[in-house]
C-alpha cells in the first residue's frame, strides 16, 4: 500500500518520484506523515535555538537548503534539494537558482539600507521564498522558520507567533494564512504581517 495524501488549499501535490523519496515506508496516511514531519521539524527548531547564525550564513543558498534538510531529512530523501519539476504553485523549477539569488541580494540590500522595518523585511523574505517554492514540499513551514531566524538572528527580535499554528491541518487559521499570502501576491504585505504577529 502506497502513501495516500489529501491536499488542502494552497498545498503542493507530490509526484510519484517525490513520493518514492519517503524514507519511512510504514507511513501510509496523511496524519502519520504530519506526525513524523512535525517530530523532524522540532529537531530543526532545537538546532536553530542552539546555533548562533550570522547574516552572511543565513542569506545563502546553502543555508536555505541546509535548513530544509534539517526540517525534513529524517522523512524525505530529497530534503534540502531544489525541486526538479513544475508545480501548481511557484515559479518554473529551472528559475529557482536565479530567483533565490535575487531574493537574497534584495534582502541584503533591504537590511543594509533599512528599507523596511525588521518585521517587514522578514515577512517580505518569507513571502518571496514561498512564492519561489524551492522544494517539492514543506515550503510554507520552511519559509516561516526562515522569517523567524531572520527576526531572531539578524535583528535580535522576538520570533513571530503565526497564530500559534503550524497550519498543516485545514482550519480557519490556515484559510486566513492562505488569504494573507494571496493578498501579498497582489502587493499588499500588511495582512500577512499582521497574521504573523498574532
Amino acid at each position: 500500500m502506497g502513501l495516500e495524501l489529501q491536499y488542502k488549499d494552497g498545498q503542493t501535490p507530490l509526484d510519484e518520484d517525490e513520493k518514492a523519496g519517503l524514507k519511512i515506508k510504514s507511513i501510509t496516511t496523511q496524519s502519520e506523515l504530519d506526525e513524523f514531519e512535525q517530530l523532524n521539524i522540532e529537531k530543526a527548531v532545537e538546532w536553530t535555538i542552539h546555533t548562533n547564525f550570522k547574516l552572511e550564513r543565513i542569506l545563502a543558498e546553502k543555508f536555505i537548503k541546509d535548513l530544509h534538510k534539517k526540517m525534513y531529512g529524517d522523512v524525505w530523501k530529497w530534503a534540502g534539494e531544489f525541486r526538479k519539476s513544475n508545480k501548481n504553485i511557484g515559479i518554473k523549477w529551472i528559475q529557482i537558482d536565479i530567483e533565490l539569488k535575487n531574493l537574497l541580494d534584495d534582502t541584503r540590500y533591504w537590511i543594509a539600507n533599512n528599507t523596511f522595518s525588521p518585521e517587514e523585511i522578514s515577512i517580505r523574505f518569507k513571502h518571496r521564498i514561498v512564492a519561489i517554492h524551492c522544494f517539492p514540499n514543506g515550503n510554507g513551514r520552511h519559509s516561516r522558520m526562515m522569517a523567524d531566524i531572520i527576526m531572531e538572528s539578524i535583528f535580535g527580535k522576538e520570533i513571530f507567533s503565526w497564530h500559534k499554528s503550524n497550519m498543516v491541518k485545514a482550519s480557519d487559521v490556515r484559510k486566513k494564512y492562505i488569504t494573507a499570502l494571496r493578498e501579498a501576491d497582489n502587493g499588499n504585505i500588511d495582512t500577512l504581517l499582521k497574521f504573523a504577529k498574532n
